[in-house]
């Protein structure tokens, strides 16, 4: 109930196909969307205590993908398997991903005067086309380190409306102190239905920029710490942004939780992408080889 009181628009005459993920959204995705004047048809959504996001769900799209196309359908919902992340299928089968409902959502939330701060917040994850969105649009984009906690550290911070990842955690504070899939999907779902536009336009504002990401194993913390610490590292990774110039851009951080150093590239181009991540990540393996020495 809470879910549906917030939005209030008229959703008769959409079809959408929803992803459960075998998971806690096959409970109450039938519920919500019953409740709701539009047609709406579910996808696994029979957990049997193992399949949980088995080949399905927001991290495994293509079953949705073809489900939607073959259906004519107007959205895909992919839900993960607690239901907290969502992410979305436009009409012709390609993905919506977080970044892009975060901006066709904060740009909403503006033209109602619903965007505090005149701003999202994001992650440092986040695709440069979201940056380069924003940047157009005059809305401010404040990113934070990985993790929807910290994002709401942001939003609760700053008093900020929205905020999320690429990956489908989107918060509205508005209505929940933590991200929901759900909620998420009702928001899309509420624009699209008033917008006189297909998903796929809708989205389309976002461009999506070739993004590799490569992980490099280290043997332990203290290593990762000093090749993070080096001044070679430093210095290839300013020659690779040189390279790249404004259509692109690197991120080398490591991770939080295990011996790994995470290697992320943008592009204009797939090619140069993958060109520049193999150097970067070669560059990695070296330091640790000599560091090993």
């Amino acid at each position: 109930d809470h879910l549906i009181s917030s939005i209030d628009c008229d959703l008769s005459g959409l079809r959408v196909l929803v992803d459960c993920a075998n998971g806690a959204a096959s409970a109450t995705a039938p519920d919500l969307f019953d409740g709701l004047p539009l047609h709406a048809d579910f996808i696994h959504r029979e957990p049997d205590g193992v399949n949980i996001n088995d080949g399905c769900g927001s991290t495994h799209l293509k079953s949705l993908s073809e489900g939607v196309v073959a259906g004519g359908y107007d959205l895909g919902i992919a839900f993960d398997g607690d239901a907290d992340r969502c992410l979305l299928v436009d009409e012709t089968g390609h993905t919506i991903d977080g970044d892009k409902v975060m901006a066709v959502c904060g740009a909403d939330l503006r033209r109602h005067g619903k965007l505090s701060g005149n701003a999202i917040v994001a992650t440092v994850m986040s695709n440069l086309g979201l940056h380069e969105y924003c940047r157009k649009e005059g809305i401010e984009l404040v990113c934070t380190a990985v993790g929807d906690r910290h994002v709401l550290e942001k939003m609760l911070e700053c008093g900020y409306a929205i905020g999320g990842e690429q990956s489908g955690h989107i918060i509205f504070l508005d209505y929940m102190p933590t991200g929901d899939g759900q909620l998420a999907a009702l928001q899309f779902l509420d624009i699209l239905s008033h917008s006189d536009k297909k998903a796929s336009e809708l989205s389309a504002a976002v461009r999506q920029y070739p993004q590799l990401l490569q992980n490099v194993r280290v043997t332990s913390n203290e290593q990762k710490a000093a090749i993070m610490r080096s001044d070679s590292l430093r210095e290839a990774i300013q020659k690779a942004e040189a390279e790249l110039g404004e259509n692109g851009r690197v991120l080398i951080r490591p991770s939080g939780t295990e011996p790994l150093i995470r290697v992320m590239v943008e592009a204009g181009t797939e090619r140069q992408a993958q060109a520049v991540t193999e150097t970067l990540v070669q560059h990695v393996e070296n330091l640790q080889k000599s560091s090993e020495k």
